[in-house]
């Protein structure tokens, strides 16, 4: 689920600047305001530094903590042109046959996400498969730019809002009801009631496993989608596997799903340390599960 993901410009300023200002004085203007970024968000400069000295083996330099803020500033920038009507193409890649056969079945999924590249887009981007979705999304003051993408794409994109946790489960049974497939972001337990340790970026970390909760609740395939910006107009969708639960028992279908989403995060930390800077980490990174205590919470 979506939270404050890191630092972000003046939405107004930047919407203003993008439209009015030639691309050879925005992108140093961008490169600016992450800088500025960097110097006043002590709080997400310490969290980036944190998670990049976990991904580089050694402390992060100055630049290294300035190219991922200025990285976000970029995904920022995207999410306003998208919803101020401009083309993106997602490509998707070979690993999301899957996932398109599902949709041609017209078979409503749950689809995971990450803070990740353009993942924040995924709701978005996956109406290239022809997909009806509902995005589950904390409401945040910082939310005009994805009001305004709703409005641009309302017939295949709505939102779930869910401030209160205990409201989630009503909300999934409604969506699920509605024959639309559900996305949701599955990378920061803090919004989750269900955790669990898998192997991530040399520890054992703990993550959501809500999504897979719910799949065998309500009798829903789980599959995972991860966007990666491929040039200034166009992503590489990433697919997973597709997860089923099946009539066994909830014990034998956790079991399975624990074994998938382990496949899914492998595949995300060589994504994460070919592009260490698309993953945005300015809140703390996830943390290491207790050592000899229970993995699911």
């Amino acid at each position: 689920m979506e939270s404050d993901a890191g630092p972000s410009l003046s939405y107004e300023l930047l919407r203003f600047a993008d439209r009015w200002l030639p691309a050879l004085m925005f992108k140093p203007l961008m490169r600016i305001g992450a800088a500025v970024a960097v110097c006043v968000m002590p709080r997400e400069r310490q969290n980036s530094r944190q998670y990049l000295a976990v991904v580089f083996r050694r402390p992060a330099r100055w630049i290294e903590v300035w190219r991922h803020f200025f990285a976000f500033t970029e995904m920022f920038v995207l999410r306003h042109r998208l919803a101020e009507g401009r083309r993106h193409l997602p490509q998707p890649l070979p690993s999301c046959d899957d996932l398109q056969e599902m949709v041609d079945a017209k078979r409503p999924a749950l689809l995971g996400a990450f803070h990740f590249g353009n993942s924040d887009l995924l709701g978005f981007l996956l109406t290239t498969f022809g997909l009806q979705v509902h995005m589950i999304r904390l409401r945040m003051q910082s939310s005009r730019d994805t009001h305004r993408l709703a409005r641009r794409f309302g017939r295949s994109v709505s939102f779930i809002w869910i401030n209160d946790s205990s409201n989630l489960l009503f909300a999934v049974k409604q969506a699920a009801q509605s024959g639309r497939s559900i996305t949701l972001k599955c990378d920061r337990p803090e919004h989750s009631s269900k955790t669990e340790a898998f192997d991530f970026l040399g520890e054992s970390r703990l993550f959501p496993f809500t999504i897979y909760h719910l799949a065998i609740l309500f009798k829903l395939p789980v599959a995972f989608c991860v966007g990666v910006p491929a040039e200034a107009d166009a992503s590489f969708l990433h697919g997973s596997p597709i997860f089923e639960p099946d009539e066994k028992s909830k014990e034998d279908n956790l079991v399975r799903a624990h074994a998938h989403f382990q496949a899914v995060l492998t595949h995300l930390e060589s994504l994460v340390r070919a592009h260490p800077f698309l993953w945005f980490n300015f809140t703390p990174l996830n943390p290491i599960a207790p050592r000899g205590g229970p993995v699911l919470t």
